[in-house]
């Protein structure tokens, strides 16, 4: 089978992904979770897939699995995996709009363009008759922009049921794919002060932001080339004429070994405050595990490889930071491909964009690779 016979059309792809952009899908905003799973439910339907909707946990947004038509649908088979939540709150000033070959709006690049355009593969083989060799689920979840702390266990089930893992993260700005990531954990911070009214008895008090912005500087300093530190989220304070007594934060660490984010994670669970009078407690949060490619892991790179040559381009394989769903995957040794999504930058920021040819000549990148799997 020929990829490139396939009628891909960059233009009317861009105007099926804009009504997932448009529909806009913050983590935490459950609803707006659901919205968006409701409009790739009925893009999946369409596409002539079975539908089943899981329900969301930890307050967070449902998940929907997806199966399509197959005479051997009991074996192993690949498993298209994709999340449709993003960071973007409703109302950020990032509309959708195009100029040239580059198109603006939340979540375009991570991850809804390689999500729609995987989709469109699967609907592309169906209209040209061909059938894969393996049977193709799709699963659509909700979490992974906080590291899938309600979903990992539906992942790694899921995963464990399938022969090869195939994840449409937008590409490595080389266009290469990904075929290892780092390990990455996430931790929970509070620090806790005395109390004191800030205008008659300053000097009773103990400021817990005080104390959070020493362990902020410290926690970052603990940065080395072999596993980072970052600080992203702080909150504390209700009343500027009080002492504030509680502040709480979150914090990444990211290291390209195991062992060397086992010995981070080690070195931030032993924080503790910095005088008698006030106190700093480190919990750890969501973990993914390192994932580094083994040899299937690479045999299936490399069929991917010959697709890509076969349409023109080249994809070079690589480790990448910033975790995604496919460490769970890798990391149980199932054989994963990552970053199979659209081209493009910015993600996370007001100028994430996705270059629009890219969804064509990927697309028919992931098609092809759909029909070589066996």
């Amino acid at each position: 089978m020929d990829p490139n016979a396939l009628p891909f059309d960059a233009d009317a792809m861009l105007l099926g992904l804009r009504q997932w952009v448009e529909c806009e899908s913050p983590t935490f905003d459950a609803g707006a979770v659901n919205r968006m799973m409701d409009v790739a439910s009925r893009s999946l339907i369409l596409a002539g897939a079975r539908i089943e909707r899981i329900a969301g946990r930890m307050g967070l947004g449902d998940c929907v699995r997806a199966t399509f038509p197959h005479p051997t649908p009991d074996v192993p088979g690949i498993l298209v995996m994709g999340h449709l939540d993003t960071v973007h709150p409703i109302g950020t000033p990032i509309p959708f709009r195009r100029e040239g070959n580059k198109a603006w709006g939340p979540g375009i690049l991570d991850m809804k363009g390689g999500n729609y355009l995987s989709l469109e593969a699967i609907r592309q083989l169906h209209g040209a008759g061909l059938r894969t060799a393996l049977p193709i689920t799709v699963l659509f979840t909700s979490d992974e922009e906080i590291g899938s702390p309600s979903t990992r266990d539906l992942i790694e089930a899921e995963a464990s049921r399938h022969k090869y893992v195939l994840v449409p993260e937008p590409a490595r700005p080389d266009g290469g794919v990904v075929t290892g990531r780092y390990a990455i954990a996430r931790f929970n911070l509070e620090a806790t002060g005395r109390p004191s009214h800030a205008g008659a008895a300053l000097g009773a008090g103990r400021s817990a932001i005080k104390e959070m912005a020493r362990k902020l500087i410290e926690i970052e300093d603990m940065t080395t080339d072999s596993c980072t530190f970052s600080v992203g989220v702080i909150h504390g304070g209700q009343w500027v004429n009080c002492v504030t007594t509680t502040c709480t934060g979150e914090a990444l660490s990211m290291a390209k070994r195991q062992e060397d984010l086992d010995r981070g994670v080690a070195a931030m669970l032993a924080l503790r405050g910095s005088s008698n009078e006030v106190q700093f407690k480190v919990t750890r949060g969501v973990t993914r595990p390192v994932w580094e490619p083994d040899a299937k892991c690479m045999a299936l790179y490399e069929t991917a490889r010959r697709v890509a040559e076969g349409l023109g381009f080249a994809i070079n394989p690589q480790s990448s930071g910033g975790g995604s769903d496919g460490n769970f995957t890798g990391a149980m040794g199932v054989p994963t491909l990552d970053g199979l999504g659209v081209a493009g930058a910015g993600a996370h920021t007001l100028d994430e964009h996705i270059q629009i040819d890219s969804l064509a000549y990927r697309g028919k990148l992931m098609a092809g690779l759909l029909m070589a799997l066996t």
